[in-house]
């Protein structure tokens, strides 16, 4: 039976009285758990640079609005505007390019790599109706903001069943 100190088991103690009350009990003691597989499943650890290669060249963007325009913004720092470029067609816009690290020396050994360099593209359904000719794209300071004037979209029609 275990020690008492101040109403508390010191830990060997507490081990030892539940290994004690277990070797005196004389029910039979339950199967050891099955062994568990040669192969263990992967771990979502093991998956993190996999997960992290799917993301690389997702440009993250932020689109809102004011009362008559709709407004894209990317981060695109260190991208020139010449390895830029912005389509749209049918309400679907997509922004792609390369960015270029300007140093193409060959790397021996990589002590930490968290920079993103390459080929890049993002391309997203605008949430509302916009003039596809009216459309300003400008950089600066490492930002794209691409400004579309907003379509003012006529009500729906009720139509009269005779």
């Amino acid at each position: 039976m275990a020690r008492r100190n101040d109403d508390l088991l010191i830990e060997d103690e507490l081990t030892a009285a539940f290994l004690n009350d277990d070797l005196a009990n004389d029910a039979p003691q339950p199967a050891a758990p099955a062994a568990a597989p040669a192969t263990a499943a992967p771990t979502p650890e093991d998956d993190w640079e996999d997960e992290a290669d799917d993301l690389m060249g997702q440009l993250a963007v932020d689109v809102f609005e004011s009362e008559t325009e709709l407004i894209i913004k990317a981060r695109t720092a260190g991208v020139d505007r010449n390895d830029l470029d912005v389509s749209i067609s049918d309400g679907i816009l997509t922004i792609s390019g390369t960015l270029s690290s300007g140093d193409e020396t060959d790397v021996k050994n990589w002590h930490i790599q968290e920079c993103y360099w390459g080929e890049f593209s993002r391309t997203l359904a605008l949430p509302v109706a916009v003039n596809e000719e009216g459309v300003k794209a400008e950089l600066k300071d490492g930002v794209l903001t691409i400004t579309f004037e907003k379509i003012k979209q006529e009500r729906a029609k009720k139509i009269q069943v005779l």
